[in-house]
């Protein structure tokens, strides 16, 4: 029997003696021993019965328990080798579509094999039939090897003549890309290798000193003259073992000149010290600015330009300081109000407005330091801050030709503008090297065939090239164009760039008699 089924059946029956035992013990005493044995043998074995019929469900619960998880455990086990099974079929079809391709692929290597074969044999045949037919041609024209590549290359040469112009017409936007960023990095190279120079000769003055004690008082105690000096000024003091000189340096010629005449007045007063130095500073800025004013007042008397905003006039005489490639950028202005008037009277315009726009083209120059822009934004800003006119607005900002034109005073300010700046001796070019370069531009191109007549204009900035329209047609001519600017590259020294203009035309002429 089950152990546990005993245990069972112990513990009832312990249970069922102690029960009625404690009948016993209780009084049932009229019942003799024999009888009280006998009711207990029964009903121990009535619990008897009952404790094995509960053991016996109990394990038959039990066992239809594990029937049920071994069943689970069995289908779970089918689904798996049915999923193995599949992906073993799987994996034979792919292992088949391998061995299909790898089959594919060797024939496709044979086929491949015998068609290179058969390329070499066809090349090998072709070179001969060649052969053979340059020689049959040779007999035929009476033409040797060399004479025949000489008439194929003259003939090559004048078709490609023909492509490159058509190539340089269609190509030409791309160039002119392409030529841009050439551009800026040919005047980085050119800023680099001539700036220090340029800005050595342009930003500094020299102040003379009796003698080289003077040093030591400019610098004073520890420094502090010096840097009250330059605290004020917003300029460097360049105290070095050059005998006899100080060297002021600062971008902005107002203040290198302030501090210019402010040490000259120290040195000559003797008393430099912190307080002295600003006193004298502010005394050498009220005068500079009076005679800021006082030229901007005499410019515009001089022009015939009135009515100006005060602060316009003062922005006007701070040119007087300001110069654009040694030329002093007042007096351009003055000489471009004078053209654009002179231009506007003989078209017929309105000379006053003419001169004023021309007077006042280049006014952002004198604040383009303190202002985000270019001086054509910068000039037009103020200038319709301080209420001019539109015509005059457009021309400052528009002399440079960077936008599109509105006005016709704007195109004679450019106009004057290009003929001051561009006259001989405005901007440090002798006449004698100034006419040369221009007979150096026609020179070389009146070398170039088909070539009738070269004019050098805008002081040497464009050259204009009339061909001979039976010799030339359109491509060769825009050919013509490009080849002569690249000879200019090469061959000549020149400021800025050189306008290359090809024309061509075509006239005909008769007579009725």
């Amino acid at each position: 029997m089950n152990p546990y089924v005993t245990g069972v059946i112990g513990a009832v029956v312990g249970i069922a003696i102690g029960f009625f035992v404690e009948r016993i013990l209780k009084g049932v005493a009229y019942k003799s021993r024999d009888e009280v044995l006998r009711e207990a043998d029964r009903e121990a074995e009535n619990i008897k019965k009952n404790a094995e019929l509960a053991a016996k469900e109990e394990l038959l619960k039990r066992r239809e328990e594990l029937e049920k998880e071994t069943q689970q455990l069995r289908d779970d086990l089918r689904t798996k080798e049915t999923q193995v099974e599949k992906r073993e079929a799987a994996f034979e079809v792919l292992v088949q579509d391998f061995e299909k391709r790898e089959r594919m692929l060797e024939v496709t290597q044979k086929k491949l094999a015998d068609r290179t074969k058969a390329v070499d044999t066809r090349e090998t045949e072709l070179d001969r039939i060649i052969r053979e037919e340059q020689e049959q041609l040779f007999k035929i024209s009476e033409l040797n090897r060399d004479k025949a590549i000489e008439m194929l290359l003259d003939r090559l040469e004048r078709q490609l003549g023909n492509e490159t112009g058509q190539l340089i017409l269609k190509h030409h936007n791309k160039l002119k890309l392409e030529c841009e960023k050439q551009a800026q990095e040919i005047v980085a190279m050119a800023v680099q290798r001539c700036a220090a120079g340029h800005t050595s000769e342009m930003t500094v003055s020299t102040v003379d000193i009796p003698n080289d004690e003077i040093k030591g008082r400019i610098i004073g105690r520890e420094g502090r003259n010096i840097r009250a000096f330059e605290k004020a000024t917003g300029v460097d003091v360049i105290v070095d073992d050059t005998p006899g000189v100080v060297v002021v340096s600062a971008f902005d010629k107002v203040r290198r000149e302030i501090a210019r005449l402010s040490l000259e007045k120290l040195i000559k007063d003797g008393r430099i010290h912190p307080s002295r130095i600003e006193e004298v500073v502010k005394e050498t800025e009220k005068e500079i600015n009076a005679y800021i004013q006082q030229v901007g007042n005499e410019a515009c008397h001089e022009v015939g330009v009135h009515d100006l905003h005060e602060k316009l006039v003062y922005f006007m005489g701070r040119l007087h300081f300001r110069s654009s490639y040694s030329q002093n950028v007042l007096r351009h202005s003055i000489e471009v109000a004078f053209l654009s008037g002179l231009m506007a009277e003989q078209l017929g315009l309105d000379s006053e407005i003419a001169k004023r726009c021309g007077f006042l083209h280049d006014l952002g120059k004198a604040a383009d330091h303190e202002m985000e822009g270019g001086h054509p934004a910068v000039g037009a800003e103020l200038l319709k801050r301080y209420g001019e006119g539109p015509e005059v607005v457009h021309a400052a900002l528009g002399h440079h030709d960077d936008i599109r034109v509105d006005y016709i005073y704007t195109v004679l300010t450019a106009s004057a503008d290009a003929c001051s700046a561009g006259r001989p001796g405005a901007r440090r070019e002798s006449l004698e090297k100034y006419i040369k370069r221009l007979e150096e531009l026609e020179t070389l191109a009146n070398g170039f065939p088909g070539v009738d007549q070269s004019y050098a204009i805008q002081a040497g900035r464009e050259i204009r090239i009339v061909v001979d329209s039976k010799e030339v047609n359109d491509r060769q001519a825009a050919k013509i164009s490009r080849d002569i600017a690249q000879a200019i590259e090469e061959n000549l020294t020149y400021p800025g760039e050189v306008k290359v203009n090809v024309l061509r035309e075509t006239r005909s002429v008769h007579i009725a008699k």
